[in-house]
């Protein structure tokens, strides 16, 4: 029996036992006539993909029959390799192993179908073989003698017979696991059938397995009529593509009395520019997304290059006064050139020996300080021209590589987001710094909130970007303290933060100036300073150092190392003996020896009126920039005294101008009578208590948040005994005489007092207008009982007492009024 018997019999396959040459196409055990060999000499290779004449058909006439075989799995591999023959992947090698060589058809044409992974092939064939018989056979021969591409071994070459007239173009299309099946008429205005799920499932199941039919809705309006296949794999809807497209479903099997055409489409499943799409369309995820990765190559670009420049910046590597061949020069043209020069440098440097001489303990306990490990701050207070940043950085600190100062005050004082972040960049040597960027970002950011109604993230709040500038400055600063490391060191094991905390003289010293500077405006700023301070006391990484006017210090501070006791050193004015040598000092700086050795008097020698310099002295008291204009003028020719009422003028001017005359009420917390009332009180005695102001009734609202905002803008200072305010002075010494100078002018204090009288009446009116209020309410109870007696009497005696005062104020006001009528 023929071995071939034991398989199911496809459809066409004959039946009967054959020569083996023609075992399988012999119909009636007879030879056919002449011989037909299977070759493939004179065979018509396309080398396009658009059919015959690039009609995009393929026509089978009589005794004609079309074959697709899938034949290779990797098309635009071969095309870009741009050999079609390498090795078995070769299409025509694939079809001539395919087909048996004793197949009596003759192959007429060859169409490869590259972005299909297939082939058609057209044949010729005797009448009284059919095509069917042939697409059979061939099935059961591939199905025995399977033939697989050495790049894909789990996958065996397939061929079926083409059943309708296949489109074959060469549009930018690509194929896809799901058909679009639509059911067209024969003829033009003819009617289609609509197949049914189980028609489809007979025409196409043998082609592959199918995942899913989806018919069109039955409310659908749209013609032609149509369905879609899901194959579960895509080379089964090319398939099924490339043998029914066209084909012509008869009556029997559902397509109606004239029948009906299918035309198959490939159908994305998904769309083309999804990705473009899918941004678009989800911005709420897509713009933060790309604000993420657009911070994270700005962090690894430019993150290393900001430290760097604060690592130059620190150590000072592009400064050129601290360039060795710099001072060589300068030091040997100053040498040649101008050697009194030297000397004058050197007089005026003597000028402040006195002073350090006085603070020499003060300069000695700073530099023990950043011997010892210890993770507090030392903070160094005292009023505005005590010498704070020059005792530490011209002091204590000479000579001392690797420190770094930040001014508070350009930052504070910055009147934007991106001016704030500027300002502190370049304190710190932070570039490169786009802060522009901040701008554009807080717009986009806009506008996405108005269209997608959330932020997007572009945009960074000040606190972020403060913080990314003080956390790049800590990653130098530890860089820069362990540079000092050496590998031959005893300790060279130790890891970074045990090397840090056992070196302290390695750490970088950090000054922070100007601090609480204006903090009566706006405290974030100094909040996100104190907190990168405290990282970096407490890691180790450098000792940081406070210079502050402000008494209050503490509170800020403590946010940040709430469970550190700091290390505090006050600075006040100089002593009366220490402030006359800092002033003659400054007078002799100029003084010149005598080439010829006889002695010489000093400039300070030759004036003979500086017996007034002790009460000059004593009226300015020892602030070193009071002193310092003093010496300037003295100097200059002027006499003591003569400087000393300038000075005082000056002072008295200022203090009309920015604490009674010029006040902005917006962005100051005290009034022109408050401070008017502190000036007349301290200008009889130069000492107030703290609580008698505050009873005053100019004091009545607000108190003591007014007091410390005239402390903060430096008008008064308050003396605080046991950890309690005690009294209350000058701001500067210099103000008392301001203060005496200024309640001297009748008309000004005349002015003044005025308006304090009408700032009393005003608040007296407003007490008997609520006193009264009251009464009337009483008044108005429709029975009188007797326990609201006392609180009657209380209320009456209360509006007769604010009458009085009222009464008196306007007596006291009608003085004041002649005056300003009769002087000017």
């Amino acid at each position: 029996m023929n071995r071939y018997r034991t398989w199911s019999r496809p459809v066409g396959l004959l039946r009967g036992n054959f020569p083996p040459i023609y075992r399988y196409l012999k119909p009636n055990g007879t030879e056919p006539k002449g011989p037909l060999s299977l070759s493939f000499r004179g065979v018509r290779r396309k080398t396009t993909e658009a059919g015959e004449d690039k009609s995009g058909h393929i026509n089978a006439g009589p005794n004609e029959g079309i074959l697709f075989l899938d034949s290779k799995s990797v098309p635009q591999l071969l095309k870009r390799l741009n050999s079609p023959r390498i090795g078995a992947a070769d299409p025509m090698s694939i079809i001539q192993r395919a087909l048996p060589k004793d197949l009596p058809i003759k192959i007429t044409e060859v169409l490869p179908r590259l972005k299909e992974g297939g082939a058609f092939v057209k044949f010729a064939h005797e009448s009284h073989i059919t095509s069917q018989e042939i697409e059979g056979t061939l099935r059961v021969y591939l199905k025995e003698n399977p033939i697989k591409p050495w790049f894909n071994p789990w996958r065996r070459v397939r061929t079926f017979l083409v059943q309708g007239r296949p489109w074959i173009e060469d549009l930018y299309r690509f194929p896809s696991s799901r058909l679009k099946v639509e059911f067209l008429p024969v003829e033009p205005g003819g009617e289609a059938a609509e197949l049914s799920q189980e028609t489809l499932y007979s025409i196409f199941r043998k082609y592959g397995k199918l995942a899913d039919i989806l018919t069109q809705p039955i409310d659908s309006k749209v013609t032609p009529k149509f369905a879609y296949l899901n194959f579960r794999l895509i080379r089964h809807a090319i398939m099924a593509k490339n043998c029914t497209h066209g084909f012509t479903v008869p009556e029997k099997l559902g397509g109606g009395k004239s029948g009906t055409v299918l035309r198959l489409v490939y159908e994305q499943k998904m769309k083309a520019h999804w990705i473009r799409d899918w941004i678009v369309n989800h911005p709420r995820i897509t713009i933060p997304l790309i604000a993420a990765l657009l911070a994270t190559f700005t962090a690894a670009a430019f993150d290393p290059i900001r430290t760097f420049f604060i690592k130059a910046h620190v150590t000072q590597t592009f400064h050129i006064a601290d360039n060795k061949v710099y001072k060589w020069v300068k030091s040997q043209v100053t040498r040649a050139n101008d050697l009194l020069t030297f000397k004058r440098m050197k007089n005026e440097d003597a000028g402040l020996s006195a002073i350090w001489d006085e603070r020499k303990d003060d300069i000695e306990q700073i530099q023990a300080w950043l011997m010892e490990t210890a993770d507090t701050f030392i903070v160094i207070q005292g009023p505005r021209g005590s010498g704070k940043k020059e005792l530490v950085i011209d002091q204590a600190l000479k000579g001392r590589n690797n420190t770094l100062l930040v001014d508070c005050k350009p930052i504070q004082e910055a009147r934007s987001d991106s001016a704030t972040i500027g300002a502190a960049a370049q304190e710190v040597g932070y570039k490169p710094v786009f802060s522009w960027m901040n701008n554009i970002s807080s717009m986009i950011d806009l506008a996405a909130q108005g269209t997608i109604g959330t932020k997007t993230g572009f945009s960074e709040t000040l606190d972020t970007q403060l913080a990314k500038i003080f956390q790049n400055t800590a990653n130098a600063l530890k860089q820069i303290a362990l540079d000092s490391r050496k590998k031959e060191d005893k300790d060279a094991d130790l890891d970074a933060d045990a090397y840090l905390e056992a070196h302290p003289e390695h750490r970088p010293v950090v000054i922070i100036d100007n601090f609480l500077h204006k903090s009566s405006e706006s405290s974030n700023v100094y909040d996100k300073i104190s907190e990168w301070a405290a990282g970096l006391t407490t890691g180790n990484i450098a000792h940081v150092i406070f210079l502050t006017n402000d008494v209050s210090f503490s509170k800020s501070l403590s946010k940040a190392l709430p469970d550190r006791v700091f290390r505090q050193i006050s600075l006040g004015d100089a002593s009366p003996g220490v402030a006359k040598r800092f002033v003659i000092n400054h007078l002799d700086a100029d003084s010149k020896d005598d080439i010829g050795g006889d002695a010489k008097l000093t400039p300070s020698q030759q004036r003979n009126d500086l017996n007034e310099l002790d009460g000059c002295i004593e009226i300015l008291g020892g602030r070193l920039t009071e002193l310092e204009f003093l010496a300037r003028r003295v100097k200059a020719g002027e006499t003591p005294n003569k400087a000393v009422k300038e000075i005082i003028d000056q002072s008295a001017s200022e203090i009309l101008k920015m604490y009674i005359l010029d006040v902005d009420h917006s962005t100051r917390s005290w009034t022109p009578p408050q401070a008017w009332e502190l000036v007349k009180s301290l200008a009889q005695d130069g000492k107030i208590r703290y609580n008698e102001a505050l009873l005053s009734d100019t004091f009545k609202s607000g108190g003591e948040t007014v007091l410390q905002a005239l402390e903060q803008a430096e008008l008064i200072s308050i003396v605080s005994s046991n950890g309690r305010p005690h009294s209350i002075k000058p701001g500067k010494p210099v103000y008392q005489a301001a203060f005496k100078l200024l309640t001297e002018d009748h008309v000004l204090k005349a002015r003044l007092d005025l308006a304090i009288l009408s700032e009393l009446t005003k608040i007296e009116t407003q007490s008997i207008d609520k006193y009264e209020a009251e009464l009337n309410l009483l008044a108005n109870l429709p029975k009188q009982p007797g326990e609201i007696a006392p609180r009657i009497k209380w209320l009456l005696s209360k509006l007769h007492t604010c009458q009085e005062k009222v009464e008196k104020y306007e007596e006291e006001s009608g003085g004041l009024k002649k005056v300003l009528k009769a002087e000017y």
